[in-house]
């Protein structure tokens, strides 16, 4: 049989818009250590699920040479796949063509995948490789940027969104990303930032590398704007893999149900002993969290930003939870500025997409100080609370140790809709700590001892056995119930199961106002 002209002409075309930029181009992708659109596509999706749209797609510049510079597809990959069989959107920005620049065509291409997945109810990712607004088209790039804002705004809360930073991302293009709900970059190879070293020189005459404004170090430590960071590419990619397997499609739907082989009345007798004697001396609340979880796996959101709380994802019984944490083996577990907004900002993201909350609470405080204070302490902590007050999900908290002042209230007590409120009987739940309640307390006293430490040393032991327990708060129903350390997993999976099918409703409203 005859050989069809018109599939001939079709096959010819579909392999120049997989050309990319062509040859030479794409070597240079390679040894700076990168991979193209599509071979990352090929890392994140299900082999073989990829469906692509708009493959011969041309832009319609005419200045500037433009008309006879122009390549099928443009310089984005889009279309849906699957990630373990589940349906996702995919665009793929492609840095061999025109180094990847946003084109008006170009913004239409992700456009259309973000209103397919909004649609269907799918997550979309984002795989940023571009070097900014295509200068040749003038305003239209710029109202293509403004053309994906919009719906990444509109698909906030109703589907997931991720993005990843696969290369250069500089100008109006960090802010698609920054208006999604979690954020991944690849270690010394890609950079967000408003303006550029050029730019930071010759405006503030400060000499920065790329990598000191904006790499994935920087912004994992110090930014809080990137949530992970992968070694290289496919370790970055693979993450993403696992993020997916903790959430849901989308707002309507429960997040997974993984089956486990890890008892769900499994006891750890280590935890008894884990709470050191000193209420002074720390310990490490991961440590607690791997304990209790499904096979001690816990994929942990923010790792290297405020470090005094913890944020993250595990399973328990099989369901996914999110977990929020003190960490008293950072500054105490103190509450600041960023660990509020870190919190606060994780507690929306499950609330948003149906994933019960677990919160570990070995708090004394907030952070005290004119930094703090300067820098807006109220406002973040309002964060924190809001973010916890709003939440329907079942909120379910453990209080270790330490719950001390306003941040008992904060970190989901019973007063603010905690549905299961639990303490060990290391608990310490009180107005603040032993000694500053004494300082305050018997101040008198204090002054007209004969031996002021002795005395105080004694205060402080008959202030911590009557006020600084967890009996008070039970005895008013605070606190649902004082469980054994040990029997914590076991507790959890079975408050998991009892309130699954809860039901909170705030009032009817446009939206809240979240303390900005």
């Amino acid at each position: 049989m005859a050989a069809n002209p018109k599939i001939d002409e079709l096959r010819n075309k579909r392999a120049q818009s997989h050309a990319g930029g062509g040859e030479e181009r794409i070597k240079r992708q390679h040894d700076a250590g990168r991979n193209t659109a599509r071979e990352r596509l090929d890392i994140l999706l299900d082999p073989g699920s990829f469906r692509e749209l708009d493959a011969f797609v041309v832009h319609r510049a005419t200045d500037f040479g433009m008309e006879n510079n122009k390549f099928l597809g443009d310089s984005v990959v889009t279309g849906w796949g699957t990630i373990d069989g589940r349906l996702v959107y995919v665009f793929s920005q492609d840095f061999t063509v025109m180094g990847g620049s946003l084109s008006e065509v170009h913004a239409e291409k992700i456009v259309k995948v973000m209103e397919m997945a909004l649609k269907t109810g799918a997550p979309v990712i984002g795989l940023n490789d571009s070097g900014g607004a295509r200068i040749q088209e003038g305003v239209a790039s710029l109202g293509g940027y403004a053309d994906i804002f919009l719906r990444n705004t509109m698909s906030s809360g109703v589907i997931p969104q991720l993005s990843v930073i696969m290369g250069p991302c500089a100008g109006g293009a960090v802010y698609s990303p920054a208006l999604t709900d979690f954020i991944f970059m690849v270690k010394d190879t890609s950079y967000m930032f408003v303006t550029g070293p050029d730019v930071v020189k010759s405006v503030t005459h400060e000499e920065v590398t790329f990598e000191e404004l904006g790499g994935a170090s920087i912004h994992a430590s110090k930014s809080g704007v990137c949530h992970m960071v992968g070694e290289n590419e496919t370790e970055t990619l693979l993450l993403i893999r696992e993020l997916l397997s903790y959430i849901p499609q989308n707002n309507m739907e429960d997040p997974p149900f993984v089956p486990t082989n890890d008892d769900p009345l499994r006891t750890d007798t280590s935890l008894d002993t884990i709470i050191p004697d000193n209420p002074n001396k720390p310990y490490d609340m991961k440590a607690i969290i791997t304990t209790v979880v499904d096979d001690g796996h816990f994929f942990e959101i923010h790792e290297h930003f405020a470090t005094n709380i913890i944020v993250g994802f595990a399973r328990l019984g099989g369901h996914s939870v999110g977990i929020v944490a003190n960490q008293p083996a950072v500054l105490a577990g103190v509450l600041d500025i960023d660990a509020s907004e870190k919190a606060g900002r994780f507690i929306r993201f499950c609330d948003a997409f149906n994933i019960p909350v677990v919160t570990f609470v070995d708090v004394p405080g907030f952070m005290p100080g004119t930094v703090q204070e300067h820098g807006g302490i109220i406002r973040a902590g309002a964060k924190l609370l809001y973010a916890y007050c709003e939440c329907t999900v079942p909120k379910i908290t453990v209080i270790t140790r330490k719950a001390y002042g306003g941040a008992y209230d904060v970190m989901s007590s019973k007063h603010i809709r905690g549905d299961l409120n639990l303490a060990w009987p290391t608990a310490e739940i009180a107005v603040m700590g032993p000694d500053g309640a004494v300082n305050i307390i018997y101040r008198r006293e204090l002054a007209e001892a004969e031996d002021p430490v002795a005395k105080k040393a004694e205060l402080v032991a008959e202030y911590r056995e009557k006020f600084a327990t967890p009996y008070v708060a039970a005895s008013r129903g605070y606190i649902d119930d004082i469980i054994e350390p040990r029997d914590t997993r076991p507790r959890l999976i079975n408050a998991l199961e009892a309130f699954q099918n809860k039901r909170d409703t705030n009032p009817p409203k446009k939206h809240g106002n979240i303390p900005l």
